[in-house]
Formats: C-alpha cells, structure tokens, sequence
C-alpha cells in the first residue's frame, strides 16, 4: 500500500477538505450532509474546534485523500464531555485502502489521550459498506432512526452506533 500521513487538519486544508465534501455530496449517498460546506465554512470550522475536537485528513503524496472528524457531543453541558461524534470520508478512488482504518487508528488514539470514553456514529441505513467498516472497529449498532435523512425528497433512516474506548 502507498505510505499514507495521518495528521491534524489545519485552516489551510479548508481548500482540499471541501473539495472532498463536493464529491461525497454529489454521490448522495454516503453521507447525510446534502450540500458541501464552502473553504471559508471549513476554515471557520476548523477555528471552532476545542483542543478536544479536531479534524484528520490521510496524505497520500501531498494529497488529502480522505478525513475522519472528532467532535464533542454537545456543547451546552460538560455531562456529555465523555462522549464524541466521530465521521469518515474518503474520496471513492481511495476507498477499500485502508485510509479508512489508518485514520481511525489515529483517531482513537486521540480521542483516548483526550478524556473520550465513548464515541457515537450516524450512518445511512444503506451504507452497508461504512456499517461493516464501523463494525470491524468495535462500534455496535444501538438503534435507528427513522426517516432521520431526507435529500432529494427521499427519505433513508441512520444506524445510530456506540463504541466504549
């Protein structure tokens, strides 16, 4: 396998992370994000992060190829301080690679070094593909919600999965 870098994402890779944001956007179905953020939304994004939080992208030869984002579950109390979102994205030529595994491995190292004690994915029911990825990681499925994504009027329920670091 090509020799991925595994890094923290900067406000210089707004640029690279929204581009990644178009394509996966555009395929309509791996993600429940509908419209890709612009370069300035990542940068500010970015800004926002807590030193708990953060965004990794995989490098192959100077490109970003894909990126995995840790973010708090909510803001509002510090009872949820334990528990993180986590969500993979990589560019379909790079998928089945391992970039996936890679940025998890860095992930969940960080995410332990930080105080997580469990981390939280939302998946789209007929993303068997990202379900089994997650699986493989130690997330276990814990119930669904319901018509939870609409996009081109279309609805699709998400798998919500749990993990215990």
């Amino acid at each position: 396998m090509t020799s991925v870098y595994i890094r923290r994402a900067t406000p210089d890779d707004a640029e690279a992370l929204s581009a990644i944001w178009e394509i996966i956007c555009a395929e309509r179905v791996y993600t429940a994000v509908s419209q890709p953020f612009s370069p300035e939304q990542e940068r500010a994004y970015i800004a926002s992060l807590s030193e708990r939080e953060g965004i990794f992208v995989a490098e192959v030869e100077g490109r970003i190829v894909g990126f995995q984002s840790l973010d708090l579950w909510v803001r509002y109390t510090d009872s949820f301080d334990h528990v993180g979102t986590l969500g993979t994205f990589v560019l379909p030529e790079w998928r089945g690679r391992g970039i996936g595994r890679q940025l998890a491995r860095y992930t969940l190292d960080f995410a332990r070094s930080h105080g997580y004690e469990k981390l939280v994915v939302f998946v789209r029911a007929g993303n068997r593909r990202a379900q089994a990825f997650y699986r493989s990681l130690g997330f276990t499925p814990c119930g669904v919600l319901t018509r939870q994504v609409r996009i081109d009027g279309q609805y699709e329920d998400e798998i919500f999965m749990e993990m215990f670091l």
